[in-house]
């Protein structure tokens, strides 16, 4: 059974920038900016291919990115929670 689809805005409602391990993200609708961790830049990446579960998404990014590939499904699932709960993803 998969899980509930995330979605995100398109690319350009997000401005990323890189910092030293960590990612700013200024969110022009909420006009917002949120510092994240690595798997959240990559989450949002991920979701650039159209809205998936915690399981399409963890699959997209072992695609795009060096990951360990024991990465749990659970880690994906909370860092979604916390997109969530911030504006950056919704569910679909």
């Amino acid at each position: 059974m998969t899980g509930p689809l995330y979605a995100a805005d398109p690319p350009g409602a997000v401005r990323t920038v890189a910092l030293d391990g960590l990612t700013a993200l200024f969110h022009a609708p909420s006009g917002m900016t949120h510092i994240v961790a690595s798997p959240a830049p990559e989450i949002l990446e991920a979701l650039t291919e159209g809205p998936a579960d915690a399981a399409a998404i963890l699959a997209r990014i072992r695609a795009r990115f060096d990951v360990d590939e024991e990465a749990p499904a659970e880690l994906i699932e909370a860092r979604l929670g916390e997109l969530e709960a911030v504006g950056l993803v919704r569910r679909a």
